[in-house]
């Protein structure tokens, strides 16, 4: 026995082996431990276990002549019985094998066999059998069936040996249905926890040390607003603020010592819209006690917040709404100020002889005006509170405006280069959206050139081809602006997920910056594409569809005479004075009104101006309506409208047709008569005395 206990040991650590391989297939299970019992013990083995109902399933035998197993096999199989037997009821009370044998010879007269004889075939003879082992199965600690072994020869028993290897073999199978079962609960319990995570309305997460997510349900997804299965992988980080980005390494922290945290923030979604939330974090535990992540539960609080802050919140934006009228009719009023002072040194600075003091302060005076009319610029685009009022922009203004902008993002240590020709084709678009696109590509080139470095931006011409850049891009006439740093570059993978919102390579960022200035482009018909490679530095490719060009108002008049006589018409008196000392030295016939219904009745009475400049907003009538009613009795009258706001500001209260134009106040004089050259043609010969 010594020598064989070693074999016998590693056959059983095989069947132990091969029972673990096929755990969750509970057929081959009872197959893998009939054969092994068979093999091992023999001839024949079987294995009856119980169903759910409490009822025995069908017998798996095995023998070791193959074509003897269907014949015992319906000997044996006591399918659809309960246990209530006497050889059941014995092997569940004592859990000890049932040992039978013939007596002289003579085969067995009792065994477990089916109660109706229904395996009876009349043209095929009964087997016989001579000895036969019954070992109890016992699974978490009940009666789960038996293993029963078989032999027909004539005188055959089981020695002890052998009944001792067939409780082995039964043992192996009652632990390997046990695992079996064991995995079974625990995949059911997974299934539950799983539909208590997907059907609860919390949005769930699992993060990892570094806030990562391993997991997410549906209604974080819908929280965030990104399919879940786009969310795994990505930080947490990148829906927070700074603020909520320190908070959250505050509570990742915490958890990692063990405790849990509660707390408000707000997340920021993918379309950057942005949700008041309640945060619950606690530390996970892997089934040896090490931890394993942290769990986040995130409850949606807008709407309670947002409800419950309604009255505050309107009463905010009021003030914001008339902070908002209040600067832009300060900025108004300014530039108006500003004209009076640019034409008043502009016309000093014309009588002037260069080099002298006289000279050389009207054109400081002249410098300051046009820093003021870039800082009330800004003010009437704050201002403004409605959005969707795209403007004609010449590229060359845009950028020698936003190159301050520059600057200050991009601080000492790396240069600034721009390169444009003054024909380069303008756009049509909102200009602060556009100058936002730009310095948040400036902003993006600074933090990759940490060390210092050259930004280079460059505009040019181009005529596009349909289909020769990418799907979607536009054809035609394209404005290509170049912005090229000296910077760290990305790799291919960053280059091709860099437009995506939230997606950033820098700890403390958002994200934002690119997705942002993408959205921008591609809101106007635009097409961003990107260049880089790693320490190569970073090019971006912005293709912007050049705005259609508009032919010149004197070719579409019905009688495009050269002009004489021109109609003033500005409710600021200082404003009205100033433009008729600016254009009378050029031979026009000038009149002046400084209200539009005094304008009406000399029209009304017979004048016939040749050219209308108008404010645009005045009071009684503005400056559209005013060249509407005269346009009644002179169809074709041309007409320059003035204003203190911008084309973007004013929007709809503003349609310039094709005998119409603005001139932004504050102007010089060069600025006006370019604009009245422009719109009606030559000027009148000078008077002389």
């Amino acid at each position: 026995m010594g020598v064989m206990a070693y074999p016998l040991r590693y056959a059983l650590a095989d069947l132990a082996l091969a029972l673990s391989r096929v755990a969750e297939n509970a057929e081959e299970v009872r197959s893998t431990a009939a054969r092994a019992a068979a093999d091992m013990v023999g001839d024949g083995a079987g294995v009856q276990l119980l169903g759910d109902d409490g009822r025995y399933d069908t017998l798996t035998y095995h023998h070791v002549d193959d074509e003897l197993a269907p014949a015992f096999a319906r000997l044996l199989d006591r399918a659809g019985e309960l246990p209530d037997d006497d050889f059941s009821t014995s092997l569940a009370a004592s859990r000890r094998p049932v040992v039978l044998a013939g007596e002289n010879g003579e085969p067995l007269t009792e065994l477990p066999r089916p109660r109706h004889e229904a395996y009876v075939d009349p043209g095929v003879p009964a087997p016989d059998i001579h000895a036969a082992v019954l070992c109890p199965i016992i699974v978490d600690n009940t009666y789960a069936g038996y293993l029963v072994l078989t032999r027909a020869t004539p005188g055959a028993v089981y020695s002890a040996a052998e009944v001792e290897l067939a409780r082995d073999v039964a043992g192996e199978l009652s632990l390997a249905l046990s695992g079996a079962r064991a995995m079974e609960r625990l995949r059911a319990s997974e299934e539950r926890y799983r539909r208590v995570l997907e059907t609860i309305p919390e949005g769930v997460l699992q993060l990892d040390d570094d806030g990562v997510a391993t997991y997410a349900n549906e209604p974080i997804g819908v929280v965030l607003g990104m399919p879940r299965a786009q969310l795994i992988g990505v930080s947490l980080r990148g829906f927070l603020d700074k603020h909520g980005q320190a908070e959250l390494t505050r509570r990742l922290a915490e958890c990692k010592a063990g405790r849990s945290t509660v707390g408000a923030t707000k997340l920021m979604r993918a379309d950057g819209s942005q949700r008041s939330v309640r945060m619950s974090m606690m530390p996970l535990e892997d089934e040896h006690g090490r931890r394993n992540g942290v769990l986040c539960m995130v409850t949606d609080t807008t709407d309670h917040i947002d409800a419950k802050g309604l009255k505050r919140q309107l009463d905010h934006l009021r003030r914001l709404d008339s902070m908002g009228q209040l600067i832009g009719g300060i900025s108004h009023d300014f530039n108006n100020l500003m004209t009076v002072v640019a034409g008043s040194a502009d016309m000093i600075a014309t009588t002037t002889a260069e080099g002298t003091p006289q000279h050389q302060m009207a054109k400081d005076i002249l410098d300051a005006v046009a820093t003021g009319r870039t800082l009330t610029h800004q003010l009437l685009a704050f201002g403004r509170t409605e959005g969707n009022r795209p403007e004609i922009i010449p590229i060359p203004d845009l950028l020698t405006d936003v190159q301050s902008l520059f600057s200050r993002t991009l601080g000492e240590r790396i240069g600034l280069d721009l390169a444009f020709s003054p024909d380069v084709w303008p756009v049509r678009a909102e200009r602060g959206p556009l100058e936002q696109a730009l310095v948040n590509l400036a902003a993006n080139a600074r933090d990759a050139m940490l060390h210092g470095g050259m930004l280079r931006v460059a505009a040019t011409n181009e005529v596009v081809e349909p289909g020769q850049l990418a799907e979607g891009a536009p054809a035609g006439r394209i404005v290509h602006m170049v912005i090229q740093d000296t910077g760290v570059g990305m790799s291919d993978e960053t280059r091709r997920r860099a437009l995506e919102p939230f997606f950033t390579t820098r700890p403390t960022a958002a994200g934002l910056g690119l997705a942002t200035t993408a959205g921008i482009v591609q809101g106007i018909g635009g097409h961003i594409a990107l260049e880089s490679q790693p320490r190569m530095g970073t090019t971006v490719h912005l293709y912007l569809p050049a705005a259609e060009e508009r032919a010149p108002a004197v070719d579409r008049r019905v009688t495009p005479a050269v002009i004489g006589r021109v109609l003033i018409v500005e409710d600021q008196p200082e404003v009205a004075q100033l433009v008729q000392r600016l254009i009378e030295p050029a031979g026009y016939e000038i009149t002046v009104a400084t209200d539009a219904l005094t304008a009406v009745t000399q029209v009304a009475a017979g004048a016939h101006p040749d050219l209308l400049i108008t404010d645009v907003v005045m009071p009684t009538m503005t400056g559209p309506e005013l060249a509407a009613a005269l346009r009644t009795h002179h169809p074709d009258l041309p007409v320059l409208y003035m204003s203190g706001y911008t084309a973007a500001s004013l929007g709809p209260q503003l349609h310039l047709d094709a005998n119409s134009m603005l001139v932004e106040k504050p102007f010089t004089r060069s600025t006006l008569l370019g604009a009245i050259h422009t719109l009606c043609g030559p000027q009148p010969a000078r008077r002389t005395s």
